[in-house]
């Protein structure tokens, strides 16, 4: 099995719904939501793509970083790269059904497991989302971490109490999720939150807690006030809200406040390891993908996820011998031409 061999069984099993495009970059599909796109124009989407594509790395290959050390540490987790799998739900509406809900989950957890990093799992209107991803971390043993929909408090508390139970490392919400129709269509509604609503959440819940679908420098205080111990830097993949910035735009400002503070995570557009090594010199302490790694779970199960994400570890050592970075530590805006 080969990337190119994944590729085109993904394009099969996801037809009418991703076209698995050579550069993945949200044009083919702007608008197409439920499906693979952006919201409305796209242009949130793309503005991911282009951000990071505009980042721009200086070459230095006079150095001993000849053999980089990618493993690091997030929330107390051993992690063998600084690539994580993003909590993606919506196997029958986004893409296409040919890989049923739990079956989808299951691939995603034990995929990344296997590739040494985690996978995390989201939420829905449908309850087989989130339990279906409750189920599979639990039997990856506790190796994958929850993402909650913005729901009422106490939902949000009851389903964080699960992950507890779980032994899950860690649990978030996608705040970001606010802008949901499709929780509303299905009788869950979801809402934003103010800092009392979010401590009041983070403080019922003793495991370290996640934000997703921070944006601005203000929030991301915000949300460490809040007693948060990560932030993902995230517009939701340019699925909630047209005419958003790219997070790479966003995160240096986000980092300039907070790096060192809080765990700082960003997703949106990464596509290889070149590009998670611009997010880390932008400020991120590690990324995560989704995209790719639906890709890699349609068009080869558990094992092509676990190969998108072991090519993005390699891509990331080959990128780091050429800028000169023998350790996650080591990678800074130095880097950055």
């Amino acid at each position: 099995m080969n990337l190119k061999e994944i590729r085109q069984a993904a394009r099969e099993k996801m037809k009418g719904y991703c076209r698995v495009c050579k550069t993945c970059d949200g044009i083919a599909c702007a608008g197409e939501v439920p499906g693979m796109g952006g919201i409305g124009t796209g242009s949130a989407f793309t503005a991911n793509v282009k951000a990071l594509a505009d980042v721009k790395l200086n070459l230095r290959t006079i150095h001993d970083a000849k053999d980089p050390d990618i493993s690091t540490n997030i929330l107390g987790i051993d992690l063998s790269m600084p690539i994580l799998s993003a909590p993606i739900t919506g196997s029958e509406y986004n893409m296409g059904g040919a890989v049923p809900e739990a079956e989808y989950i299951r691939m995603v957890i034990s995929g990344s497991k296997n590739a040494g990093t985690v996978g995390m799992c989201g939420d829905g209107g449908n309850p087989v989302f989130y339990t279906s991803g409750i189920e599979a971390i639990q039997e990856a043993e506790g190796h994958g971490i929850p993402i909650i929909k913005p729901r009422e408090n106490p939902k949000i508390i009851e389903m964080a109490k699960q992950a507890e139970k779980i032994k899950a490392p860690a649990v978030g919400m996608d705040i970001d999720g606010a802008g949901l129709v499709t929780m509303a269509l299905m009788g869950q509604p979801v809402s934003p939150k103010n800092v009392d609503e979010l401590k009041e959440i983070i403080s019922s819940v003793s495991l370290p807690f996640i934000v997703k679908g921070i944006m601005t420098t203000d929030e991301a205080e915000l949300a460490k006030e809040a007693g948060a111990a990560a932030i993902v830097v995230s517009n939701h993949g340019g699925r909630i809200l047209d005419s958003t910035p790219g997070t790479a735009q966003v995160l240096p400002d986000i980092a300039r406040k907070l790096k060192g503070k809080i765990t700082i995570l960003a997703d949106g557009g990464v596509r290889s390891g070149t590009d998670v090594l611009k997010y880390l010199a932008l400020g991120a302490d590690a990324v995560l993908v989704g995209r790719p790694v639906i890709i890699g779970a349609f068009g080869g199960a558990a094992e092509g996820v676990q190969l998108v994400l072991e090519t993005m570890a390699n891509e990331l050592k080959q990128a780091m011998i050429l800028t000169g970075c023998k350790d996650i530590k080591s990678i800074n805006s130095s880097i950055l031409f």
